[in-house]
């Protein structure tokens, strides 16, 4: 398996979408209650929950797309949409955090299986990339892989990564993660409706 830039590539547009380092916090305060050996079990456990919705989204998300009869050039416009406002609300948090109020109790798949991890703008990014080119699914899979083995190291490391970087440390990653995904998301919003003129 060759790593080439397109991979490369994509695997990063992936784990920007993922936001591992913006996720540590609520991580960390969704888990403070819990002992640190349970921690490193939920969070395990939630990985491995969101490794396998994001891999039926990959290999059936098409499908899907199909029976909707939605057209690439909709879905790229969309899913620059949706990352243009997941990168707007990373360079300005609001008190709740990217993704709104979080529950109560000990987490179990919501919220950090979904929406954290496999949260709506990185199911709409895989299948963004797979309707691109449906014949390069090796490809495709290699890219989810890294971006997710990255995530989890990052989250399985969390309370390492918070003592190091601290809250504004953490802030600051998750700005400038937020405007490179802006950036991306202008591009693929532009690229769709080239695409459709």
């Amino acid at each position: 398996m060759i790593f080439n830039a397109e991979i490369i590539s994509a695997a990063v547009v992936l784990f920007f979408v993922m936001d591992p380092l913006g996720n540590i916090p609520i991580f960390l305060s969704l888990l403070k209650d819990i002992e640190p050996k349970r921690r490193w079990k939920i969070i395990s456990r939630e990985l491995l929950i969101a490794l396998v919705i994001l891999l039926i989204f990959l290999f059936f998300g098409q499908q899907l797309l199909n029976l909707l009869q939605l057209e690439s050039e909709s879905v790229s416009i969309a899913g620059g949409i949706i990352l243009f406002i997941i990168g707007i609300r990373m360079v300005f948090p609001s008190r709740g955090g990217i993704m709104g109020d979080q529950l109560e109790g000990e987490p179990f798949i919501v919220p950090l299986a979904i929406p954290l991890i496999a949260g709506p703008s990185t199911l709409a990014t895989l299948m963004l990339f797979v309707h691109s080119d449906p014949t390069n699914m090796l490809n495709w899979l290699s890219v989810l892989l890294i971006a997710w083995a990255i995530t989890a190291v990052i989250l399985l490391s969390a309370p390492i990564f918070y003592k190091i970087l601290r809250k504004r440390g953490l802030a600051a990653i998750e700005r400038l993660m937020g405007m490179i995904l802006i950036m991306i998301s202008v591009q693929m919003f532009v690229t769709g409706i080239k695409s459709v003129l």
